[in-house]
């Protein structure tokens, strides 16, 4: 997970130094208590004259020697305790601010870290997935892999970030007050050394069970999500079947059972803080008692004992922070585990090493027995055979659930076949790059997917670089253009979530512009007028005689009458080809064919 912080060192390498500047000034400003309680209750605290500077020690005494330095050079060798209180004042401000600075700059640059790898992390999640197989997401729900791509990714930066921020910073601090509380006095520090992993044993058993928890909660939100967004997209026929109390249910279910187990982790995460606290406060009152005797008996100062308990009582907090972050990592490492499991699953249609780019067919496509299974439980393409020739338009008719839309989808490399191959002038699918097989290819489909932006960028989707001429001739191709130019802002018109703004008609012609503007060398339309009204199939089926005009073009339709004109027609029933023939030709046999013509009152 640390790979998606990269470069680490472009923020460790400034955080480090600001988290150690941090940690020495916030020690001071600790250290600090001791001089001031001397000044005020004139307890210990011996003005000397110091000219020549003191030498660095971890001795309790040399801070004395360094505030003598700074007065003598600051008021001279008169000393008034209004004096010393105004420089202890001065300096504890000076340490605070730069004790401040430094952590605004660590928290500052660890931010920017966090920023940069969440936005990596859905780069590389987004490129991931839109990269996969179509036949990975008949697998997957929708839902849930936004909820991967969102919340799992927003988990997993945060537990990255926070790691290394209590990873560099809290260190710091411990050493800091270590080293001060040492320097007071070693009996003392040496009881809060063999504590502290005592607290971290105690507090460890609390949050460690939390990485399952964790993991069905980030469970339960791509659920969440899956239903919020079929819900959503499926408002009118929820309305329409008053399934509402239906989804209602549904969703108040998964709500409580993310709620449930939210619940649960928050009672062993919230458990952790306020027990190291009452152990804290436990250790302090041993310390009263050991520490107060060394007071006594003249072994430890008063105001080092208070200052010892002030440094005590914040060296408890950085250990806190990483016990805390114990359970960020358990949910990290869950929600890492739901990132992880998109990003390393494996595509199932790949290009060769030697794949070659696609450059047009001269002769025929031959799909030579072909044999595929969705699940390699059961075969949905029998061994079918066929060829379509440059230039030809063939026809896809038969009952629903007999294979026609696989075909094409095989056609198109959405998946590969199970036996057999589908041949461009005798050279293997498999030979050709992906896109560059596409790219000569465009799909007019029954279900028009359309994207919520304007009509003008919806039309350019396969041709980026198209100018805004290109585009209207398109649409006018396309018996778009009219109702084009009378929307609010004419290309520049949005659509709406899905097209939602327009008519069926309307986006089916959008669809049809669409790849008009693309000028492929292959077209497949699956159904492409089928659930249209009588005036916009006509609109729709005119547009469509003219995208098919010189093109190799594969259709599929149940309505027989907009495929009448094909050049041949292949009856598909239960994965195999029954019959084959022109339109008049397949009327004469009375198979399977004309007893679809019959139903359809077709002449």
């Amino acid at each position: 997970m640390l790979g998606f912080a990269k470069p680490i060192s472009k923020y460790a390498v400034p955080y480090f130094f600001c988290s150690a500047l941090h940690a020495l000034f916030n020690t001071f400003n600790y250290a600090m208590i001791m001089p001031i309680l001397n000044a005020m209750f004139s307890e210990g605290y011996k003005f000397q004259p110091v000219y020549q500077m003191p030498a660095l020690s971890f001795k309790g005494e040399v801070l004395n020697q360094w505030l003598n330095y700074f007065y003598t050079h600051i008021f001279g060798t008169e000393w008034r305790i209004t004096n010393v209180l105004a420089m202890l004042a001065v300096l504890l401000i000076i340490m605070n601010f730069f004790s401040n600075l430094f952590r605004y700059l660590g928290g500052y640059t660890v931010e920017c870290m966090r920023v940069a790898t969440v936005q990596r992390m859905r780069n590389v999640m987004f490129d991931c997935v839109i990269g996969k197989d179509v036949g990975y997401f008949s697998g997957q729900r929708k839902g849930d892999i936004i909820s991967r791509i969102t919340s799992d990714v927003m988990v997993v930066q945060y537990c990255i970030t926070n790691t290394l921020q209590v990873a560099f910073r809290e260190p710091f601090l411990i050493i800091g007050y270590l080293v001060l509380m040492l320097s007071i006095s070693w009996e003392l520090a040496l009881f809060s050394v063999l504590f502290l992993p005592l607290v971290g044993f105690i507090i460890g058993n609390i949050v460690k069970k939390l990485r399952r928890p964790a993991s069905k909660s980030q469970q339960c939100m791509g659920e969440l999500v899956s239903v919020l967004d079929e819900s959503l997209g499926g408002i009118k026929i929820v309305k329409t079947y008053t399934a509402t109390e239906y989804i209602k249910e549904k969703f108040h279910s998964l709500n409580k059972t993310l709620a449930d187990t939210l619940l649960w982790m928050a009672r062993r995460q919230q458990l952790a803080s306020p027990m190291s606290e009452f152990l804290g406060i436990t250790a302090v009152a041993v310390i009263l008692i050991f520490g107060g005797s060394l007071v006594m008996n003249g072994s430890l100062s008063a105001a080092g004992f208070i200052a010892f308990i002030a440094a005590f009582s914040q060296i408890t907090r950085p250990v806190r922070a990483f016990i805390d972050q114990f359970a960020n990592i358990n949910q990290g490492v869950a929600a890492g585990e739901r990132v992880f499991a998109v990003l390393d699953a494996r595509n199932e249609i790949n290009d060769a090493p030697d794949a070659k780019d696609f450059e047009g067919v001269k002769e025929k496509i031959e799909f030579r027995d072909v044999r595929f299974s969705y699940d390699d439980s059961r075969e949905v393409i029998h061994g079918v055979s066929f060829e379509v020739r440059k230039g030809e338009t063939i026809a896809l008719v038969g009952p629903s659930g007999g294979g026609k839309s696989t075909l094409s989808e095989l056609m198109e490399r959405f998946y590969d076949t199970n036996g057999g191959d589908i041949l461009f002038d005798g050279v293997s699918i498999r030979d050709f790059k992906q896109d560059s097989l596409r790219s000569a290819m465009s799909l007019v489909s029954q279900e028009t997917v359309l994207f919520n932006d304007t009509i003008k960028n919806n039309i350019a989707l396969g041709r980026r670089d198209a100018t805004d001429e290109e585009i209207i001739e398109a649409c006018k191709v396309a018996n778009a253009h009219n109702f084009i130019v009378e929307s609010p802002e004419g290309y520049d018109t949005n659509i709406g979530d899905r097209g939602a703004k327009l008519s069926g008609g309307q986006r089916q012609r959008l669809s049809i512009a669409r790849a008009v503007l693309k000028n492929p060398e292959f077209l497949i339309l699956d159904e492409a007028t089928s659930a249209l009204d009588t005036e916009s199939e006509k609109l729709v089926q005119d547009a469509l005689t003219k995208l098919l005009k010189g093109r190799t073009s594969v259709v599929i339709a149940h309505r027989l009458s907009t495929i009448m004109n094909a050049d041949r027609i292949f009856v598909i029933d239960d994965g195999n080809i029954v019959e084959e023939g022109k339109h008049e030709d397949l009327i004469a046999k009375g198979g399977v064919y004309a007893k679809l013509v019959e139903l359809q009152n077709v002449k």
